[in-house]
């Protein structure tokens, strides 16, 4: 493993140049930064040194902290003020003058431990930013008292509460630089700078106290008071945004100095909760997702995949197309008629077209992404595939016809994947012979936006099919989960209980706005369960719904509002109403014209004797009685193996679904609840609705086991060789 150090060379010049060296990127492990101050002290010491400059080896700077370091149950790294102290002696106010030639990026500490020197020097296309709160906590090295005083406050709190980083040319013109030079000459103009600054050519600043940059107190409070109520709308019920503004409020009020002390309060704070924790639980989960036991480890290496195509182009199957394309994959986008696959090609063009008016790339640049896209009606060029991504509509024989095509017209090493969302991949290749190179390949909608892709394995997929379809996740920039095979695979599978429970809910007469505010507003998903059975279609809804009940009627909950919504067309954005009402621009409102087809439900159900009576609930036990039959289906996908560890189940779910990543994913949230909380509210909810509805809620044996042992659901259990990974 690489040495995390610095490395000091006194030039001739007077110039100690102290590199950092911890490859790749130069992260600043607790070793590299006590090698940094000890260099630092030394240069001071020496004689022969008239200035010091700071540089990262590695063609780059530093990304920050080492986040391995935040791993440590005792939260926060080990980060403490003695850090922040020999910032502020050693870095910034030792006798010597100091300058960070930074190239690459400078993120977090990394950004800190430059701003802490004297000035600083960049080239074209260096990054630098302060994105301390995807982790939940605050910078901790300074940066809510110096990044305000390089600035200004207003911008300085935005690019913190956003975690937002700015570029060399934003970077130089707010003053966070002030030099930017071409990168061979990075070093000697940063060399030129520190002796300039040593003899008095240029002036010697000390970013902790400037106050040029800072606003007047009036002005100051009130953007902070701004910055507060953003935070508070952005991210409802969170604690470090607040506790970072504190930090920085403490510094305009009191200065630097007790900024720094106020700094440190809070960033321990910060690390003591469960927000941190979690976020640092899904960072390392997301990247443990690409190493599959078995694949990634078996001395295999994936085969390129240069051509893909995708049969069907209506909405999912254009967004792979367009996703592929960016990618720089070769695509052909197959359909039955060419009315059908203009359409695909409009949305394709659409779908590139809405990516220059954000700014996201130029008209030329989509252009010759829109150019490696070629349509087809025939299978003719298929020989040329390496892979075929089917993406038509879920039903099974059509499927197996078009895998039985495919089978005949392409090569046999083309991997046959199928994007179905619920239907066993094994009855869609039934009629072929083909079963090793055939794999789901599930996108989320719309796919070239989502960031998540279910790769599905049976008990036939090879190796090697799996671990070129991982290859070719990383490509299109999405996080892969492998999973089983099963009704739902794992994301759908263990949300199927969150609109019948909703559903149930409403049956019992509860408002549906009202339980769609309390998981929304109040737990935090992006929108309610009826707000998303709008987005999907209620037609989409009543069709995957009956997967689930075929395959698991011991535990559903079948309610006759869905079918009321079909049968009367409120079918949701898509016709413009259904459980809410929407304006040409799809903003949804309630809608009171649907409330004789709830009514109609109610009564169907007969869960409520008495009308009056409509149970009254908080809007934390709307939550759990939603959420924790989803967390027990979660038990039972890892119990049964479909995904390899817990923690794949906390990505996928915050990845597809919009779970609060601040909660670190479905299990992990659950294992904050208590597994033993969770079985003994589902008991009750089981008792609440009778024996005829008590299945839906009945614990997993997974779930209950933990609940006696005290062990933690994202334990994971002991053996899952057998499993359907």
């Amino acid at each position: 493993m690489a040495q995390a150090t610095t490395n000091m060379q006194v030039d001739s010049d007077g110039v100690a140049v102290i590199t950092l060296s911890y490859p790749p990127l130069n992260a600043l492990h607790p070793q590299l930064l006590r090698s940094l101050f000890e260099n630092l002290q030394r240069a001071h010491q020496d004689p022969r040194v008239k200035a010091i400059v700071v540089i990262g080896g590695n063609n780059n700077f530093s990304p920050g902290f080492d986040i391995q370091q935040f791993q440590n149950k005792s939260g926060g790294g080990g980060i403490d003020n003695q850090i922040n102290d020999a910032i502020c002696e050693v870095l910034e106010g030792g006798p010597k003058p100091t300058v960070a030639a930074i190239n690459g990026v400078a993120l977090g500490g990394g950004l800190e431990v430059a701003m802490g020197c004297n000035s600083r020097v960049c080239t074209p296309g260096t990054r630098l930013g302060l994105p301390e709160l995807q982790l939940g906590i605050i910078p901790g090295f300074g940066g809510t008292q110096r990044l305000p005083r390089l600035v200004g406050l207003q911008k300085a709190a935005e690019m913190m509460l956003t975690s937002q980083p700015i570029k060399h040319d934003a970077a130089l013109k707010l003053g966070l630089v002030d030099e930017v030079v071409p990168k061979d000459q990075l070093l000697q103009a940063a060399k030129r700078r520190a002796l300039d600054i040593a003899t008095g050519r240029q002036p010697r600043l000390y970013s902790l106290t400037r106050t040029d940059k800072l606003e007047g107190l009036a002005e100051a409070q009130a953007v902070l008071d701004f910055a507060r109520a953003e935070a508070g709308k952005r991210a409802r019920g969170l604690q470090h945004p607040l506790l970072c503004l504190d930090a920085i409020q403490a510094g305009v009020e009191y200065g630097g100095r007790e900024g720094l002390k106020k700094e440190g309060e809070c960033f321990a704070k910060a690390a003591s909760l469960d927000t941190h924790k979690a976020l640092v639980h899904i960072f390392f989960a997301q990247r443990a997702t690409k190493k599959v036991r078995g694949v990634t480890d078996a001395g295999l290496k994936p085969r390129r995949i240069g051509v893909v195509a995708v049969l069907g182009g209506g909405l999912m199957g254009s967004g792979i197309a367009t996703a592929l394309a960016l990618a720089g994959i070769e695509v052909i986008l197959k359909e039955v008629n060419q009315q059908f696959l203009d359409g695909g090609m409009a949305r394709i063009k659409s779908n590139l077209a809405s990516r220059v008016k954000k700014g996201a790339m130029k008209q030329a640049d989509a252009d010759a992404v829109m150019a490696r896209v070629k349509g087809a009606l025939d299978y003719a060029d298929f020989k040329r595939c390496d892979m075929v991504i089917e993406a038509v509509i879920e039903d099974i024989p059509l499927k197996q016809r078009i895998f039985a095509d495919l089978e005949r017209e392409c090569r046999p090493d083309c991997i046959l994947s199928t994007n179905t969302s619920t239907i066993d991949i094994n009855l869609v290749g039934a009629k072929t012979g083909a079963a090793q190179r055939i794999v789901g390949a599930h996108f989320f909608s719309p796919a070239h936006v989502m960031p998540l892709l279910e790769i599905v394995r049976t008990e036939h997929t090879s190796q090697q099919v799996i671990l070129d379809t991982l290859d070719l996740s990383a490509r299109i920039k999405k996080t892969p989960v492998v999973v089983g095979n099963c009704t739902g695979f794992a994301v759908n599978r263990v949300f199927f209980p969150y609109t019948m429970s909703a559903c149930m809910l409403l049956d019992m007469g509860l408002n549906p706005y009202s339980i769609d505010k309390a998981i929304a507003g109040k737990f935090g998903m992006p929108m309610g369960p009826f707000r998303l059975n709008d987005l999907v279609g209620s037609d989409v809804g009543l069709h995957v719904g009956k997967n689930f009940v075929d395959s698991f009627p011991e535990r559903v909950y079948v309610s006759q509002i869905i079918p009321l919504l079909n049968s009367h067309k409120r079918l949701g954005e898509k016709t413009g109403k259904g459980f809410y009402k929407y304006d040409a621009k799809r903003r949804a409102s309630p809608d009171p014209e649907v409330a004789p087809l709830i009514m109609e439900s109610v009564k169907g159900a007969g869960l409520v004797k008495d009308p009056k009576q409509v149970p009254r609930l908080s809007d934390q036990e709307i939550i759990e009685f939603i959420f924790f039959p989803v967390v027990n289906e979660g038990c039972r996908v890892i119990a049964e193996g479909i995904v390899e560890k817990p923690a794949d189940l906390d990505v996928a779910t915050v990845m597809s679904m919009g779970f609060p990543p601040y909660k670190g994913g479905l299990i992990f949230w659950a294992d904050l609840v208590g597994a033993a909380y969770i079985e003994k509210r589902l008991n009750q909810m089981a008792q609440q609705v009778g024996p005829q509805l008590a299945g839906f809620f009945k614990p997993s044996s997974y779930l209950s086991q933990c609940a006696r042992s005290g062990r933690k659901l994202g334990e994971g259990v002991a053996a899952q060789a057998a499993s359907k990974l």
